[in-house]
Parts: structure tokens; C-alpha cells; sequence
């Protein structure tokens, strides 16, 4: 989920950074065009996110990439894209309906190759991974799925990341709602909870960004 939260998406100023702020993939574009007008188009990451990601991914050089809740693909495609030609994105998500949406584009950017579904519960996946040996081995993860497992997510990422690698997790404002404390639901108590325990982990350094709905950035030590 990306809707912004620093400005509206309708605002001048935010249709300037979607004018000047990135080049944009024509097929990627398509993909971003296709999820906007999906009905759950809210859980779809905004243009300038992935493209502070894809900036990200080609600064730290990064081959391996772990994403936590694929939705139609449009990061997915973003990621693959910024990625060299040995790169890879294990993409775990439970709806195959979700992720048949951006199957297409993917073949269509030439990028299909470096992606990999991994269908189930994220977190009996990322097990499996941790169970096949590979801890340590991932360059950059992006956590945008279900709220109530985002502590769990950050940990196991964590297992999962190798040294200076980075854990982008998306939604770390929840619409505003962390600020305000007379809303307690289930989601923002668990984004709440997983950003004071970010503040105080002292295995990373961190910043949280008000890119989208909120974007923390964490770097493993």
C-alpha cells in the first residue's frame, strides 16, 4: 500500500515529482497503469517508490532480492528491472490471482527470467528459505504485506540479509494513523510496535522516510 502521505496524489507538487522526479520503463508504466485500476489498487506501491527502490538496488549493487507480498508485480517488474543480468527476486505472496496480473509484463520487459513466485504464507516461506541455507544471503528486502506480521518479517529479513544489506518496509506511517493514539486496531498497533522496535534495534541503522505511505529504510550492521 503507497497511497502518499506527505502529499496528495492530486496535489501540483506531487504531480511535478511524477512529471521530472524519474524516467519511467514504458512497460512498467503499463504494469503501474494496470494496478491503479485494479479494485485493491490501494496495496499497489507508487511510481516514486519504486523508483527511489530501483536507485537503491543499483547503488548497493544488489543481485539478490527478497520481496514480501508481490501484489500485481509492479515493484516486482521494478526491481527485476534495476537488477544485472544474474539478478534475482523471490517473490512470496498467497494470491496467484494477484500475481497472474503481472506475469505478462514481466515477459513482455524481457525480465521474467530473474523473477521467482513463491506461493503461500510469507512467513512459512521465508522459514523455508532460512531452512535452505539462506541466511545471510540477500541484498535487499521489501516487506508490504499483511500488518500483523511485520515484527515477524523484520526478524527473519533480518536472518536473511546479509551485512549492509537493506530492508525496505513500506507503510510505516499506515495512513497517519501511528500518530494517533486514540486508534488502536490490530494494524497500526503492530506498525507501531515494529517501528519502536526498529528505533531501539541497535543490530541496525535506520531512517524512516515519508515517501508514499511511509518507507523505513534499514541498514544491517
Amino acid at each position: 500500500m503507497g497511497r502518499p502521505i506527505g502529499f496528495p496524489t492530486e496535489s501540483p507538487i506531487y504531480q511535478y515529482v511524477l512529471k521530472y522526479g524519474f524516467r519511467k520503463h514504458p512497460v512498467l508504466q503499463r504494469l503501474c497503469d494496470k494496478s491503479a485500476g485494479h479494485p485493491e489498487a490501494i496495496m499497489a506501491a507508487t511510481s516514486d517508490e519504486v523508483s527511489m527502490m530501483q536507485f537503491l538496488l543499483q547503488l548497493i549493487h544488489a543481485k539478490k532480492v527478497l520481496e514480501v507480498g508481490v501484489f500485481t508485480g509492479y515493484t516486482t517488474l521494478g526491481m527485476a528491472l534495476a537488477l544485472p543480468s544474474d539478478g534475482k527476486v523471490i517473490g512470496l505472496d498467497i494470491s496467484k490471482e494477484f500475481v497472474d496480473i503481472g506475469r505478462p509484463f514481466w515477459k513482455e520487459a524481457g525480465v521474467d527470467g530473474k523473477i521467482d513466485i513463491r506461493l503461500g504464507p510469507a512467513v512459512e516461506s521465508m522459514d523455508q528459505l532460512l531452512g535452505d541455507n539462506e541466511s545471510g544471503t540477500f541484498d535487499f528486502i521489501f516487506i508490504d504485506a499483511d500488518k500483523t506480521n511485520y515484527v515477524d518479517y523484520y526478524e527473519k529479513s533480518l536472518q536473511l540479509l546479509r551485512k549492509d544489506g537493506m530492508i525496505a518496509i513500506d507503510n510505516t506511517l499506515w495512513r497517519g494513523y501511528v500518530a494517533d493514539e486514540s486508534i488502536n486496531d490490530a494494524d497500526t498497533t503492530m506498525v507501531r510496535q515494529l517501528n519502536s522496535i526498529i528505533k531501539d534495534d541497535e543490530r541496525v541503522e535506520f531512517v524512516m522516510l515519508t515517501v508514499a505511505d511511509g518507507v523505513t529504510l534499514v541498514r544491517k550492521k
